[in-house]
């Protein structure tokens, strides 16, 4: 199962006229599709981040078991209601700063263990199990997905992270004006993976191509028994960040936000 982050659905060429009017192609992807099935009636299960993948492993809406938020800090919160971007005619914001009475910890704002997902279910069947990429379903170890039917979980730490630090010669960043969320989350600068419950370390190349490399890994190694692979990548979610090879292909698009965009997904 591969499961992409806020892509555009015209941006697949299969689907549509692609990016830069066509001129950044998606072969691979459009293969995969053009060979197998389209469901294309099927829609997400939550109009958000989270709950959408809470709705993918259970099969659930996420409202029938109170996962209907995305979960993010409350410094995040902060900006979002500062105003920071309002418009003249826009009304004046408010923090409620007393509703944060009683809430846990980000960490601790996980899909309930209770629920039966995809990955329990395979597992009770004698699958092995792989979870690789963007969890975003609870980052404290009672909420990983290795607690939700996972035997091996290769995840990032929290719903959103740098491909690489900003200061990488081999990484070209681009945060747009308006883009708080890549504003953030570039400011805090998240970098890294957890194996399981290991400590986190720091992947040696840029994250989607990490992550496509290590799903190469557990395919040789499980191909001579049932296996499921969960592999998730955050790409093209911002902070929009691309390989500089990647950027460099592309120099027919003027604008740098979309170039770099582009180049995402032509890593992906």
């Amino acid at each position: 199962l591969i499961v992409v982050d806020d892509l555009g659905y015209d941006d697949l060429t299969v689907l549509g006229a692609g990016v830069a009017e066509g001129k950044v192609g998606t072969p691979n992807i459009d293969s995969l599709a053009r060979g197998g099935v389209r469901f294309e009636a099927a829609y997400s299960g939550n109009a958000t981040c989270a709950p959408s993948r809470a709705a993918i492993m259970t099969g659930r809406y996420a409202t029938r078991f109170g996962f209907e938020f995305t979960p993010a800090p409350t410094a995040f919160m902060k900006l979002i209601s500062s105003g920071v971007n309002r418009k003249p005619d826009d009304p004046p914001p408010k923090y409620f700063a007393e509703r944060e009475v009683g809430q846990p910890p980000v960490e601790d704002m996980g899909l309930p263990t209770s629920e039966i997902t995809i990955a329990k279910l395979l597992q009770s069947a004698g699958y092995h199990t792989v979870q690789i990429g963007k969890w975003h379903l609870g980052d404290s170890p009672k909420y990983r997905a290795y607690a939700h039917g996972f035997d091996e979980s290769l995840s990032l730490q929290h719903g959103a992270a740098m491909y690489l630090p900003e200061d990488d010669p081999r990484v070209v960043t681009a945060v747009a004006e308006k883009d708080l969320i890549s504003k953030f989350i570039v400011a805090n600068g998240p970098w890294g993976v957890r194996f399981n419950d290991g400590e986190v370390f720091k992947p040696d190349r840029y994250l989607t191509d990490y992550f496509t490399d290590e799903a190469i890994r557990v395919i040789d190694a499980n191909q001579h028994r049932p296996f499921m692979l969960y592999l998730a990548y955050n790409a093209p979610h911002t902070p929009l960040q691309a390989t500089r090879e990647d950027y460099d292909a592309l120099p027919f698009i003027a604008d740098h936000t979309l170039r770099v965009y582009a180049a995402m997904l032509r890593s992906l």
